[in-house]
């Protein structure tokens, strides 16, 4: 069976619509790339604040209800994707409205510095100083401090882990529940389905060559790179960096995630998940059957994405015991 035969039916036109760029070579092309437009949601208010980082200004979008009944609501922290070199808080409107829609919380988005031009610790040190400032500033955001979320995608998911572990060594700020989806978690690639999804059997997804390359990107050594495919090899990598280096995964918040078989990160994942819930810490995991990278996707209104998405819905919700503090 070749891969395209093992892509769930409703998701082949999705796959084989997409772009095909070459990360080394179309890194500008990428990020000048548009996903479909997504209508904005009415009943959601979008507005945006800076305020200084650790080296920096940065920017955050803040997506509440448009006519809140309540004076203070349950806060995700959410992180976008990209690779680590790619994308902005932009390309989320769609989501973080349904989240708050959904859940009826704050949602805060973060837009972090990308790599090559900011390698690490740049976009985690910009995650962490927003996280600070957001339950700093919890009284005038009008945000349950006692309820906040972190929560992303691929690298946004990847950023996550890395912030719930920053956070936890540093004292604070204190997370109620992480969700890194699909997360970006390990340079090595050595798993089995990082080499299993590669460039010639899923030539249009996330597969193991674009991984490779940002990987190196967001470590600074794209410029040591032999083209021999194969990731440098830096034992001093920071779990901080990629979370599947840290050793040791307790006392962190309680986590939920899902990933598609068919993604380069499934085994990592996996195997982030047993190690969180042989540390203590409670887990939740999903993985879905004939699904790729990002499959999930706001403008993807096939079933298994909208499962999906309900499904981290159910968990934001369970998290927050929604409707206690309303």
């Amino acid at each position: 069976m070749s891969y395209e035969e093992k892509v769930l039916p409703e998701l082949r036109d999705i796959l084989n619509n997409a772009p095909r760029f070459d990360l080394s070579k179309d890194l500008d092309k990428m990020r000048s790339f548009q996903p479909p437009k997504l209508e904005g949601s009415p009943d959601v208010n979008i507005t945006t604040r800076h305020f200084q980082g650790s080296e920096c200004e940065l920017r955050v979008k803040i997506y509440e209800p448009k006519n809140r009944t309540t004076s203070v609501l349950p806060a995700v922290y959410w992180i976008h994707g990209g690779g680590y070199v790619l994308g902005s808080p932009d390309g989320d409107d769609g989501f973080c409205e349904y989240m708050v829609n959904e859940v009826h919380c704050v949602v805060i988005s973060i837009d972090y510095r990308l790599a090559p031009e900011h390698p690490y610790p740049a976009a985690i040190e910009d995650c962490y100083a927003g996280l600070k400032w957001a339950a700093e500033h919890a009284d005038e955001l009008q945000i349950d401090a006692t309820r906040l979320a972190i929560a992303g995608a691929s690298a946004g998911g990847g950023l996550t882990a890395a912030l719930a572990l920053l956070a936890r060594d540093r004292g604070g700020p204190e997370i109620t529940f992480q969700m890194p989806l699909y997360p970006m978690l390990d340079d090595r690639n050595e798993t089995p389905s990082s080499y299993e999804i590669n460039e010639e059997n899923m030539p249009l997804a996330w597969n193991r060559e674009s991984n490779i390359i940002a990987w190196n990107m967001y470590l600074g050594t794209h410029d040591q790179v032999a083209q021999d495919n194969h990731s440098v090899r830096l034992d001093e990598v920071s779990p901080y960096a990629a979370p599947s280096r840290a050793t040791d995964l307790s006392k962190l918040p309680p986590a939920y995630t899902f990933i598609g078989q068919l993604d380069p990160f499934r085994d990592e994942t996996i195997d982030y998940v047993a190690r969180l819930a042989q540390a203590g810490v409670a887990v939740e995991f999903h993985l879905y059957p004939g699904c790729f990278h990002g499959f999930d996707a706001i403008f993807n209104e096939v079933d298994i994405s909208k499962r999906a998405r309900s499904e981290c819905i159910y968990a934001l919700k369970k998290a927050f015991n929604c409707g206690e503090k309303e």
